[in-house]
């Protein structure tokens, strides 16, 4: 548990509970973890890789809520075990996710008797909520053209690409992929991105960062 420091300090009773129940797991990437209305039924710790949680509406289109990575709970998982309800999102592992799995038996157990977890759990949940909170008010209030713009700028690796599809981009960005088309084109027509098959190079990086 090097990984989570929130549980270093775990009481002598609680770590033994956990060591015994706890499982390593090494998914593959590409793994469907969990699906909208199925059953939580562990609590996830991600030790390392990367976990995309995503929604998707009845007329297919999608928006990545958040990842889950080295270090880090889900949002979902803890909800969905607090409040005994089921999944209302989707989870798939975007590489080879090596964590450890706590049943839900064991996780509400250690939620009575354990300070320490409980403190964890709850700010976790609560630094992952801010995230959330953050992602709907750039949905909810901020142009498409500077949401993307900000993408390209964060995600753009060394050389100023970013090996994606414009349907990726529009799922990133919960938007729909003929919007992200267009806006792509009227960067490309400005000058600010060359793009190709499977990728977009950021030519003007500083006209991206005024717009933001």
């Amino acid at each position: 548990m090097t990984n989570f420091p929130g549980l270093q300090s775990l009481e002598k009773e609680a770590k033994v509970i956990l060591e015994g129940a706890a499982q390593d797991a090494l998914v593959p990437a590409g793994t469907l973890v969990f699906t909208s209305g199925a059953v939580c039924e562990n609590y996830l710790l991600v030790i390392d890789g990367s976990v995309r949680v995503q929604m998707v509406s009845e007329n297919g289109r999608e928006i990545v809520l958040y990842r889950v990575e080295n270090g880090q709970t889900c949002i979902m998982t803890t909800t969905c075990l607090m409040s005994h309800e089921n999944y209302t999102a989707e989870a798939v592992t975007e590489t080879d996710v090596n964590a450890v799995i706590v049943p839900a038996e064991t996780f509400h157990k250690l939620i009575d008797c354990s300070h320490v977890f409980r403190t964890f759990v709850f700010s976790s949940y609560s630094t992952r909520l801010a995230d959330l909170l953050m992602l709907v008010d750039e949905v909810a209030f901020h142009r498409i053209d500077v949401r993307l713009a900000k993408f390209l700028s964060e995600r753009m690796d060394d050389r100023h690409q970013l090996k994606t599809t414009h349907q990726e981009l529009a799922v990133e960005l919960g938007s729909a992929r003929e919007v992200i088309s267009r806006q792509l084109k009227d960067f490309e027509n400005r000058g600010w991105v060359k793009l190709s098959r499977g990728q977009v190079e950021v030519t003007n990086l500083k006209a991206l960062e005024k717009l933001m």
